[in-house]
């Protein structure tokens, strides 16, 4: 997949418009604040493919992108507390709703921020997943502001919270430095062909 021909299509606001499902999706979720934009950001080489904002929750819509074939889904950030409840209800209404279409999802990757436990929400989100079985990766985030020792402590904590199969790719991933980001290319390219990840 030759990430420079990647390519913004639309932004969906409710689930209802989102497009047919024709091409392989690589879905991304995580909590509002966890770094999805400036990881996708990094995944494909590009400053503002995706918008970075410093505030969190502003990730209001899901977000289509096209790449050699397959489609990049931005999906909005959960769990974010400072919007109103009719907020929190339409962004659960359009990640649902993205989930409970027939979409051709190749791999869904599951963003958590190494530097804490993992929240409910985050808890939640993989226990969706194992039981969809739907195939997932999950990205440890913002693992640059961590000590290499505190990351492999880290990863292990998560890895038996989330209660994670050995199968499942658990990548340490910093958007700042690059840590993790070929590797999670090779693994949405491996998806995005049909391989197993």
């Amino acid at each position: 997949m030759n990430i420079n021909n990647v390519a913004f299509e639309r932004s969906f606001g409710i689930s209802s418009q989102l497009p047919p499902s024709s091409l392989p999706e690589i879905a991304f979720a995580g909590r509002s604040n966890v770094g999805k934009s400036s990881l996708l950001n990094k995944l494909f080489n590009r400053k503002s493919l995706a918008k970075v904002s410093q505030t969190p929750g502003k990730t209001a819509t899901i977000n289509f992108f096209s790449c050699d074939g397959v489609r990049f889904v931005d999906l909005p950030g959960y769990g974010y507390a400072k919007v109103s409840k009719a907020e929190k209800g339409r962004w659960a209404e359009l990640i649902e709703g993205y989930f409970n279409q027939e979409r051709n999802l190749a791999l869904v990757v599951s963003l958590v921020d190494i530097r804490h436990a993992a929240s409910d929400l985050d808890e939640n989100m993989i226990a969706f997943l194992q039981d969809a079985q739907l195939p997932y990766a999950v990205a440890l985030t913002k693992a640059d502001k961590l000590s290499r020792q505190q990351q492999i402590k880290q990863k292990a904590a998560l890895k038996r919270q989330l209660a994670l199969d050995e199968d499942v790719p658990l990548v340490v991933c910093s958007s700042e430095k690059g840590d993790g980001i070929d590797e999670l290319r090779a693994l949405i390219g491996a998806a995005a062909r049909g391989g197993a990840v």
